[in-house]
């Protein structure tokens, strides 16, 4: 006897074990074939789709040579829609113009909002769990509840509350200044606070009373998976309520702190409709993020190849920065 024959099981084994596991198996093949389909028809086509658009001088209203319209009056340009962007010298188009004004809005308004959300959002949950335990479900549902709010619907009620005449800010420091305050928040392009237009921070004002209550779930979850018995062990220790949170509760939300904080600067990268409806971009495009210059180029202007180039960069950023988030929050902690 050879020694693979001493160790290959008998054909009956190998027979009947692969019977016993045929259910198994026809069950992943139907489970997992419409999850499939659904990302292949809804994801990784209008992927391509875009990347092919975007090596074209296309829009909807030429016509085209080949399928889709490509082709013939929407021309091959390969990777030019790309340099464009990326054109800084002072020659460059309008458009390559207003995509880097709408990236530095972009990153200036991720970058705001993702420090923030944290140091609001972390304590106020480590606040909430140290509360009466009858009084914490009535403080979770009061800051979630904008979370189920609709964009629009929160859009409009901070438009009047900054509205420049009749707005319940301007009202407010009017009653106690007893000076009439006539202040256009968010349609003055002069008005700035460190170096930054105020129409910008009354946006991130709003999307951060409107997003908080999302991240504030996420660490309460994580707080409640925490064993007592640390904190517990801490105690004894002598270790006071700022020290058990410094090295014993932060450390073990290490991992749910990269998840929010991914989860949060990949949404504030696509915030488009808190835009649309507060500022249209404005005051001289101050507030122009990316996701509404995409929409704008490719619906109103109808120039989608360069809507698709613009959005292909968007999508390599998010990678890039989700990748360096992973890399700097990575942690090996467990318990």
């Amino acid at each position: 006897m050879t020694a693979d024959t001493a160790v290959r099981p008998p054909a009956t084994t190998r027979r009947s074990r692969e019977a016993r596991d045929a259910p198994e198996r026809r069950f992943r093949r139907i489970a997992l074939t419409p999850i499939l389909a659904y990302l292949a028809f809804f994801t990784l086509l209008p992927l391509v789709w875009v990347f092919a658009l975007s090596l074209f001088n296309y829009s909807p209203r030429r016509e085209g040579a080949t399928i889709g319209g490509l082709g013939g009056d929407n021309p091959f340009v390969g990777l030019e829609n790309f340099q464009q962007l990326f054109d800084f010298s002072d020659q460059s188009s309008q458009l390559a113009q207003t995509f880097q004004t709408s990236l530095i809005v972009t990153l200036v308004f991720a970058f705001i909002v993702l420090p923030l959300n944290l140091l609001i959002t972390l304590p106020l949950a480590v606040m909430i769990e140290s509360a009466a335990r009858r009084l914490r479900p009535f403080l979770r549902t009061v800051f979630f509840m904008p979370v189920l709010t609709s964009a629009v619907a929160v859009a409009v009620i901070w438009q009047f509350v900054l509205n420049p005449q009749y707005g319940l800010l301007n009202g407010l420091i009017t009653k106690f200044t007893g000076d009439t305050t006539v202040i256009s928040w968010l349609g003055d392009p002069t008005l700035e606070f460190l170096g930054i237009p105020v129409a910008l921070i009354a946006v991130t004002a709003t999307y951060l009373w409107m997003d908080i209550g999302y991240n504030l779930v996420i660490f309460i979850a994580a707080l409640q998976g925490i064993p007592k018995s640390l904190n517990e062990a801490s105690l004894l220790d002598g270790a006071n309520a700022w020290q058990r949170f410094r090295y014993v509760t932060l450390p073990l939300l290490k991992p749910t702190i990269l998840l929010a904080a991914i989860l949060t600067m990949i949404s504030s990268f696509q915030v488009f409709d808190l835009f649309q409806v507060m500022t249209l971009g404005g005051p001289d495009n101050q507030t122009r993020v990316l996701s509404l210059d995409i929409y704008e180029n490719a619906f109103r202007f109808q120039a989608m190849g360069w809507a698709a180039a613009e959005a292909l960069v968007l999508l390599v950023i998010v990678l890039l920065i989700t990748l360096l988030q992973a890399r700097l929050l990575r942690t090996k902690w467990s318990y």
